[in-house]
């Protein structure tokens, strides 16, 4: 059983006033995180964790809560991770690598501040990055991340939220789009 996200989807009703339309659109968007080999096997759950395709494999995918980012594919130990952030609760305990899938980026209403995980808003100081398509990492071990940039625009791989227990790698694959500035708010 999948919990709750804590997050709601008001525009796509609840799981049971759905229509085919809209769940066919919860699943498209979800599997746009994910690699084909991944979304073909991977159940998607909506925003408030009701089950809206059964799959078979290790992911599981769910659309982009508004206004946070965009569509994503985790594997049991990001979304445990995932799940904890997204409730505010204490970051759990990861006992081996996690992988989560963003290649559809961040909504361009989205992004998040590299160095405050309670930032919802841009601000001067905050580093908000809007990312591209991207794949992010948890790791068991925080020495692992020792010595990787924790900018945004190191050109690559950079950790995000460095001095927080919600520590990950950002891996971007592709360009970022343009970047939301504390005077778009």
């Amino acid at each position: 059983m999948i919990g709750s996200l804590g997050l709601s989807a008001p525009v796509l009703g609840t799981a049971s006033e759905r229509s085919e339309a809209e769940t066919r659109a919860i699943i498209e968007e979800a599997l746009s995180a994910a690699p084909p080999q991944v979304a073909r096997t991977a159940t998607v759950i909506d925003l408030d964790g009701n089950v809206v395709r059964e799959g078979s494999g290790a992911y599981t995918c769910l659309p982009g809560p508004p206004g946070f980012g965009g569509p994503m594919c985790h594997d049991e130990q990001f979304m445990k991770w995932m799940q904890a952030f997204m409730n505010g609760e204490e970051a759990p305990p990861v006992s081996e690598i996690g992988t989560s899938y963003m290649l559809a980026g961040d909504s361009l209403d989205g992004g998040a501040s590299n160095i405050d995980p309670a930032a919802s808003t841009p601000t001067a100081d905050n580093q908000w990055v809007v990312e591209g398509p991207h794949v992010m990492l948890i790791v068991p071990d925080p020495a692992l991340l020792e010595g990787l940039p924790t900018t945004p625009d190191a050109n690559g791989p950079y950790v995000m939220w460095p001095d927080s227990p919600y520590a990950h790698v950002m891996w971007p694959v592709d360009e970022r789009p343009r970047q939301r500035l504390p005077a778009d708010q």
